[in-house]
């Protein structure tokens, strides 16, 4: 092995490796065990959430291949209508000045797979450097041949059966893209708006109890009373209980509208009143479906003002009874302009109230920052009712499971409560919709124009056109974890992995995905019996990774943290570059440009794979979110190095000796007899861990056996034996044959977690230990047996392990020098301690550096300059009359007080200031507070260690 541990080009070689020899596929023995990948955009790079989820996937993945299942980790990727057709539009716009109307529809789709062929793999070529063991052999992608034929196989059939059906409905139209989006892609960000209070005129005489001949409403988006059809107010109001039924005369365009009662208005918010626009907002729609009021819409999709307004009943139909007229100077503007334009109407008017400044939730397209504007439009929708029944049932009755279970209540809150689903999207990039019309508007549905027309019956001439939409990306990624199994064809892959056992995802698509896929799956997948498959057993949904303060990683916010930067490093240079390059706020840029700085001085180092998953996998406790923490990858960084460390002293002490490959006597040390019992609980509690989700506690467990038991402990007990020259040729052999076989199967223990280390290291010790095979991801992996702990070996050794911790103590708070050799006595000793001081007395004096250790026989007076520690009732004594300067050390003991004291009181009159506390960040506070524990608890130390040196 080499000297010093050098992760980057193992981990290359490594993954190489595995995935020449295909270790990644399913074995096709045993048990079978499934985990479907998320799919990634296409389009992406690898985040810090990809990172969280993927480690545990693979984790996931290698424990049970290694336990002897048939294991299959289904990777792919997903098309990303939006975004993908964004990039290729954006890319055709700079290198060739067009757009994508100007090549037509066929040749842009050309573009766009050439793009993906070229530039698409990005997140894939970032997944094999994570060490990702998905089986690549079948790697899919939600528009190859197969899922296309899945895709409309669900269309085909959901529209047979009566689930599909295209109706006029309100969605979150993109007035930049063109296109509906769905909630998911909809940011709401708080903005500073104002809020305009106008007078609407009663009719036919009404008053208000006021004796007034309006009444005032509230809104932010003047341009869309263009569309008003009512005014409501709350049935429960009795400023205006008596108004209800008549009618307001709807300035600037005339109309008259009626006023409704309705329990969604709050009586306290603004006036009372609130304008009803049921096809431009989509509360008011709810109102307008309780109320039968017509629908105007009043814009195009670019958000500009019609010429003439579209009216429609509820049911879609054309109202012809409502005026579409819309007033001529308002034509053609934005809505914006068009805001503007009214609300200097109403001033001239004398409609205009008042205007107040209003902070609000402004909808934003995630993709084209677009404010979304709600719009009419004809899309396709799924009747969902009908699917969500049996899927709330899986989860009611056990068949699925959330892990934390919480999210269930999630689940249900939305299920329970569920619309139909609009699947359509006005994009060429995705799934068009397989269906074709004739020029009177009739809609056919069929795999191609000749199964339509044989399906339907249809005469030869009759024309048609096929739907230029596609379907929302979501919808196939609902069929995931069928359609990557081959379906609709009833596969052998099919029949093996499916049902999966378990998806791992973030809360935030547990509707958008998660419920979708068991719906789906529910209604298409049915077993032997006829019953519905789930598509997974249990949902272990992750929480979110944070940066160190707490805050949302965000572009905007320059804390985004690239997972390969912490693998590979990053110049400070290249980081300020990869943060800000591409901004066009020239502020926004400053600001982030001084926070890296700050935060990272001389860029990020280079941690390798395993130090970055082992990280990862402290901080997995479930459900909760996650605050990234640099120092922790530096520990783990560290703790990979004090791993590679160990097994060069155990290749030094075995490799070409005796370590029992060929069988012979042993005679097992106390040390071996309880590092082997020790490390039998931390695989029970290791896989206890695994099997509960409980990743922290997993890698905490894997943490404490091998740095502070295995390390620090049992290879410094190991030397004792391997150096006596009077060790018999049985001791010898027992210890160099523990530590090997101790090393061995924390390797295969580590192996999910830290897989590059681990297999770079047992290739080198597989053969001292007896182990045959080409590679630890195919090693069965370890499991608990009781018959190998021995309660007895632990307990004398844990007494071994107090007395050498208590005159460490001692020798730290008296301040010993490290290489003087002392005598101890133990005070109160019992049979048994003497027993066992005999038996460890070589022991006790090498690792706690001791000239001598003996019991202080009963009856004896101790020293009168002694410092003690209690192990148990035995009491550890240092004669200290020799060994320190009382005086000088009382003297430094009180110099560091008296600095620490200064400290304490800075910070408290800090955290006592009211300016203080008021204007600085929270997270400022905290760090403040937190220096203060520290510096308190500093200074009790020093006190306790003042005290006991001022007692001796």
């Amino acid at each position: 092995m080499e000297k010093t541990y050098q992760p980057h080009e193992i981990e290359r070689s490594w993954y190489k490796n595995w995935e020449e020899k295909n270790y990644f596929a399913p074995s096709g023995k045993g048990t079978s065990y499934t985990i479907m990948i998320p799919p990634p955009n296409v389009t992406g790079s690898l985040h810090m959430g990809h990172a969280f989820q993927q480690s545990i996937m693979d984790a996931l993945t290698r424990y049970r291949r290694m336990q002897g299942y048939n294991s299959l980790w289904q990777v792919g990727t997903d098309h990303a209508g939006i975004a993908t057709q964004m990039v290729v539009e954006r890319k055709l716009a700079a290198e060739e000045s067009k757009s994508r109307h100007d090549l037509g529809r066929d040749a842009f789709i050309e573009k766009v797979w050439e793009w993906k062929e070229q530039s698409g793999n990005t997140i894939t070529r970032q997944m094999r450097r994570l060490g990702n063991s998905v089986d690549w052999e079948t790697e899919r992608f939600t528009m190859d041949d197969g899922f296309y034929n899945a895709v409309q196989e669900v269309f085909i059939r959901l529209h047979d059966d009566g689930l599909i059906y295209r109706g006029k409905r309100l969605v979150n139209w993109d007035p930049k893209l063109h296109t509906a989006i769905s909630d998911l892609e909809v940011e709401s960000t708080e903005e500073q708006g104002s809020l305009w209070h106008f007078r609407y005129p009663l009719v036919d005489g009404a008053k208000t109890l006021d004796g007034s001949d309006f009444i005032v409403v509230a809104t932010t988006r003047p341009e869309t009373m263009l569309g008003d059809t009512a005014v409501a107010v709350n049935p429960k109001d009795e400023r205006y209980q008596h108004i209800v039924g008549q009618y307001v005369e709807l300035p600037v365009v005339g109309r008259r509208i009626p006023i409704v009662a309705d329990d969604y208005v709050d009586r306290e918010f603004g006036t009372g009143c609130v304008k009803i626009t049921p096809a431009h907002d989509f509360n008011d729609y709810d109102v307008g479906k309780r109320h039968q009021l017509p629908l105007i819409n009043v814009m195009t999709i670019n958000a500009n003002i019609r010429e003439h307004a579209e009216v429609f009943n509820l049911d879609g139909t054309v109202n012809t009874t409502v005026t579409n007229v819309i007033p001529e100077q308002y034509h053609g503007l934005d809505r914006f302009s068009a805001r503007k334009k009214i609300v200097k109407e109403f001033d001239n008017l004398g409609f205009l109230e008042k205007i107040e400044p209003h902070t609000l939730k402004t909808p934003r397209g995630d993709r084209s920052g677009e404010v979304i504007e709600p719009l009419l439009t004809d899309q396709w929708f799924v009747k969902i009712k009908p699917l969500a029944e049996p899927a709330i049932k899986a989860v009611e009755d056990g068949d699925i499971q959330f892990v934390p279970k919480q999210y269930e209540n999630m689940y249900f809150s939305w299920m329970r409560d569920i619309q139909d689903w609009c699947i359509s999207r006005q994009l060429w990039w995705g799934h068009r919709i397989p269906a074709w019309y004739d020029n009177n508007g009739n809609v056919y549905v069929g795999r191609s124009e000749e199964e339509v027309r044989s399906k339907y019956k249809l005469a030869a001439d009759l024309a048609l056109s096929q739907d230029n939409d596609v379907l929302d990306t979501w919808f196939s990624s609902a069929l995931w974890t069928f359609g990557t199994l081959g379906w609709p064809e009833n596969t052998a892959r099919l029949q093996t992995f499916h049902p999966t056992d378990v998806l791992v995802t973030g809360f935030d698509i547990i509707f958008f995905w998660v419920a979708r896929m068991i719906m789906m799956t529910m209604y298409f997948m049915k077993d032997e019996q006829g019953n519905p498959q789930v598509p997974f057993k249990t949902v272990y949904v992750t929480g979110l990774i944070r940066d160190e303060n707490g805050q949302k990683m965000s572009k905007t916010k320059g804390n985004v943290l690239d997972p390969l930067d912490m693998i590979d490093g990053i110049s400070l240079k290249d980081l300020l570059n990869k943060r800000t390059g591409n901004m066009m706020q020239p502020q926004l840029a400053a600001r982030i440009k001084q926070s890296t700085q700050t935060q990272f001085p001389e860029g990020i180092a280079a941690h390798g794979t395993d130090a970055l998953r082992y990280t990862l996998f402290s901080l997995a406790s479930t459900g909760r979110d996650i605050n990234w923490d640099m120092k922790r990858l530096e520990g783990y960084r560290n703790f990979c190095n004090k791993l590679w460390n160990a097994a060069r002293y155990v290749l030094m002490n075995t490799e070409g000796q005796d370590c029992r490959q060929n069988g012979g006597e042993v005679d097992y040390s106390l040390a071996d007899r309880w590092i082997v019992s020790k490390l039998q609980h931390t695989e029970k509690a290791v896989c206890d861990a695994i099997e509960s989700y409980r990743f922290d506690l997993a890698s905490q467990a894997l943490y404490e056996f091998i740095w502070n038991e295995y390390c620090d402990w049992y290879l410094e007990l190991s030397k004792p034996v391997l150096w006596d020259e009077n060790a018999t040729e049985e001791q010898l052999r027992g210890t160099r044959y523990t530590l090997v076989r101790v090393l061995e199967a924390i390797l295969r223990l580590a192996h999910p977690f830290i897989p590059f280390i681990t297999e770079e290291i047992w290739q080198q010790v597989r053969s001292l230990a007896g182990k045959e095979g080409d590679t630890i991801m195919l090693q069965p992996y370890p499991a608990c047996d009781p018959n190998n702990i021995d309660e007895a070996a632990v307990a004398e050794l844990e007494w071994v392990k107090g007395i050498v911790v208590a005159i460490r103590t001692i020798r730290s708070e008296m301040n010993i020098k490290p290489s003087a050799e002392i005598s101890v006595l133990l005070n109160n000793a019992t049979e048994l301690d003497t027993k066992r001081l005999g038996s460890n007395y070589t022991f006790l004096k090498r690792l706690a550096k001791l000239a001598d250790i003996q019991t202080l026989p009963a009856g004896s007076k101790a020293p009168d300059m002694v410092a003690t520690k209690l192990v148990g009732d035995l009491e550890v004594l240092v004669n200290m009359a020799d060994l320190v300067d009382k005086t000088a050390e009382i003297a430094r003991l009180q110099k560091e007080i008296d600095k620490l004291s200064k400290e304490q009181t800075r910070l408290n009159n800090k955290l006592t200031n009211d300016n203080f506390i008021s204007k600085a960040p929270a997270v400022v506070v905290e760090k403040e507070q937190n220096k203060l524990k520290e510096v308190e608890n500093a200074l009790q130390k020093f006190a306790e260690q003042l005290s006991k040196m001022q007692q001796l």
